[in-house]
């Protein structure tokens, strides 16, 4: 699944326990008649793809859905969703600009001092 929209919110990576585990969210609004404010989280090794984006941009996050179920001390079924994101790019990337060339003079890598030269 993906899910397009402009960055509101980029937190920081977070440590959780003793064991490494790493989680960074990140909160996307959809660009839609009532936009919507999902909270996506990225971890372990993906966390560092977030690196190089920044609030306002607009991106698109390849992301998956996961679900749990846990049994709580009485017997009864919860259940939890998870958005985990796994690739994220820039929607519409600004396109470097080309440079102008200015016309260089020719430049000679013979001395000028070396015109006495047979060759």
């Amino acid at each position: 699944m993906e899910l397009t929209g402009k960055i509101k919110v980029l937190n920081d990576v977070q440590n959780i326990g003793s064991n490494g585990f790493r989680k960074r969210e990140v909160v996307i609004t959809t660009e839609e008649q009532y936009p919507q404010h999902v909270l996506v989280k990225f971890i372990q090794d993906k966390c560092d793809l977030l690196d190089s984006f920044d609030v306002g941009q607009e991106v698109k996050i390849a992301l998956n859905l996961r679900g749990r179920e846990w049994i709580n001390p009485e017997g009864v079924a919860k259940y939890f969703n998870a958005i985990q994101g796994w690739r994220i790019e820039l929607v519409n990337s600004e396109q470097p600009t080309p440079q102008i060339q200015t016309q260089q003079e020719p430049v000679s890598f013979l001395d000028e001092a070396d015109n006495d030269l047979p060759f």
